[in-house]
């Protein structure tokens, strides 16, 4: 019995049995099969021998006229306009029916054919700033995305929303915090599952983050699950946002705060409401006027420091025009690096302490190593997350007539008066 698309089949190979539903193939030489976990696997036809378990278990393929008709938006003068603009990532990904690869190929456009609960929620301006996994970010990529966000915003868009991979999410929307000041919502959100997996959370982060995009908070926020269930979508700030975990649908968290706000989730426009936390302190829509400061000086670096650490592993960092250390506790090394980091301050550098805890500050004045790290000339940073501190200072260095001050300062939002642990 030859298989087809859809059908239930168990496929040996080398020893190895799969059972699960036959994907479409983009070649004669591979099949793709899609496991119960959700995961897709390719197999060399050559290899393999199938056997069909079940005819037609599931219903696979595309639809040509609808995808043809759904590609045509048609625009509502009653809904907001809404900027769609894609880096790539998960929530712009689809299988590569070859390898069973999931590969980033989608454009905004079929963001919105891939997710048809967008209609009718706003009108859409799709662009593409880039088209990469978010491991290959970079803050050339940045610069282009904070202009693309600021031409959108000046040729009238109501919000903005920007399809990112996760893995590097953080650090983009800390960038635009700083490179922008913005009248409207600008929000991240991205995919922990791709589209073709059922566990797939790209439906309702990318609706929830159409919805903030419509709100009041006219901060860059990051919009992703709360909880590990379809409820709602948590806002985090740009600049106070962590993934914490590699895979979960909630793996982001506010990091020292509750997240700003969020979006419950309906399947209905009228299920769905976007809220902020009380006593929750945020720009709000048409507060500031739009601005851009797209400038990064990239010779920056960030250092973890562990016990054992040889110091000559910091000699790349000679000629850094800085550098942002992960220190231990209250924002420490071992006394032997001191001189080293003295060192890179005296040819130049902009050297920034911060804690590998995350949770609580910086103070280097309460023991002796603190203290002769700032007699070195060492900034303190706060409670500024690591990966922000970095970012922060790659543009404070470009824009800021002090940099050594700004990194003491709250800038976007990433350096609180305060650090309290909000569970």
């Amino acid at each position: 019995m030859t298989p087809s698309p859809g059908d239930r089949v168990r496929v040996e190979r080398a020893g190895v049995t799969d059972e699960g539903v036959l994907m479409p193939s983009s070649d004669e030489e591979h099949l793709v099969l899609k496991l119960e976990g959700g995961y897709n696997v390719g197999v060399d036809r050559a290899d393999a021998a199938v056997e069909v378990l079940e005819r037609g278990a599931r219903e696979v393929g595309e639809d040509e006229d609808a995808e043809d008709d759904a590609s045509e938006v048609a625009f509502d003068d009653d809904l907001p306009t809404v900027a769609l603009i894609s880096t790539g990532g998960t929530i712009a990904s689809t299988v590569d029916y070859r390898t069973g690869a999931v590969t980033a190929q989608f454009d905004a456009e079929d963001v919105l054919r891939a997710v048809p609960d967008l209609a009718g929620r706003a009108n859409y301006r799709g662009r593409v700033v880039a088209n990469i996994l978010s491991e290959n970010m970079d803050p050339a990529i940045w610069t282009d995305l904070a202009e693309a966000v600021y031409e959108e915003i000046a040729a009238g868009a109501d919000g903005v929303v920007v399809m990112h991979g996760t893995d590097t999410m953080q650090y983009s929307a800390s960038a635009l915090s700083f490179m922008l000041d913005t009248p409207v919502p600008v929000v991240f959100t991205g995919s922990q599952r791709s589209a073709d997996r059922p566990s797939s959370d790209n439906v309702m982060n990318a609706v929830c983050a159409v919805e903030a995009a419509k709100s009041d908070c006219a901060e860059v926020m990051v919009c992703m699950h709360g909880t590990p269930s379809d409820d709602y979508c948590a806002l985090h700030r740009g600049t106070r946002v962590r993934k914490n975990h590699t895979s979960r649908r909630d793996a982001f968290e506010t990091v020292g705060a509750e997240p700003l706000g969020r979006v419950d989730y309906g399947t209905d426009e009228s299920d769905i409401a976007v809220s902020f936390g009380e006593g929750k302190t945020y720009a709000r829509r048409g507060d500031a006027g739009l601005a851009l400061a797209s400038d990064l000086v990239e010779d920056v670096e960030l250092v973890k420091f562990t016990p054992g650490m040889d110091p000559a592993a910091l000699d790349y960092l000679d000629g850094k025009s800085g550098v942002v250390i992960e220190g231990t506790g209250l924002g420490h090394v071992h006394t032997d690096l001191i001189p080293r980091f003295e060192d890179l301050v005296d040819d130049g550098a902009t050297v920034v302490m911060t804690s590998q805890c995350l949770e609580g500050r910086v103070c280097d004045r309460v023991y002796d190593t603190g203290r002769d790290l700032l007699d070195a000339g060492i900034v303190e940073a706060g409670d500024t997350l690591p990966g922000t501190a970095k970012v922060k200072l790659m543009w404070a260095l470009a824009n800021a007539a002090g940099p050594e001050d700004a990194m003491g300062r709250d800038l976007a939002g990433e350096l609180t008066e305060e650090s309290t642990p909000w569970v």
